[in-house]
C-alpha cells in the first residue's frame, strides 16, 4: 500500500508479532479495509471519510489532524464519494457489527433499502 495506511509505513503485522497483541478481529478488519482501499485506488483516509459521509444521517465528518500533512490529506479526502460496490465491500447491507453493544435495532438494519438514501 502507498506508504502504509497511516503514512508512516506502520503495519499491523508488526503488532501481531508482539506478545502484547490487541484484538485480532479488529486488526484483521483493518487489514481487509486496507485491501478495499487499495483495490479502489483510495487512501484509508479517503475510505474512512467517504464511508462516514455516505450514511444518510451524517451531515459532516469531524477530522482530527495532528500535523499539517494530516490536515492536507484529510481535506483532500473531503469530496470522496464511494461507489455502492466499495460501500458493500466495507460492510454488507444489513450487517450489524456491534449487535452485542446495543439493545435496539436501527431501522436501516431491518430494511436494507434504508441504508443509502
Amino acid at each position: 500500500m502507498r506508504s502504509g495506511w497511516t503514512g508512516s509505513g506502520f503495519s499491523f503485522r508488526d503488532i501481531r508479532a508482539s506478545p502484547r497483541r490487541p484484538n485480532r478481529a479488529r486488526l484483521d478488519a483493518v487489514e481487509r479495509l486496507a485491501e478495499v482501499a487499495d483495490e479502489a485506488g483510495l487512501t484509508m483516509i479517503q475510505l474512512a471519510l467517504g464511508f462516514a459521509t455516505a450514511h444518510p444521517a451524517v451531515t459532516s465528518a469531524l477530522i482530527g489532524p495532528r500535523t499539517l500533512d494530516h490536515l492536507h490529506s484529510q481535506l483532500a479526502a473531503a469530496d470522496t464519494v464511494l461507489s455502492a460496490d466499495v460501500l458493500d465491500a466495507i460492510v454488507a447491507p444489513g450487517t450489524d457489527l456491534a449487535a452485542h453493544e446495543k439493545y435496539d435495532t436501527p431501522p436501516a438494519l431491518l430494511d436494507p433499502s434504508l441504508r443509502r438514501r
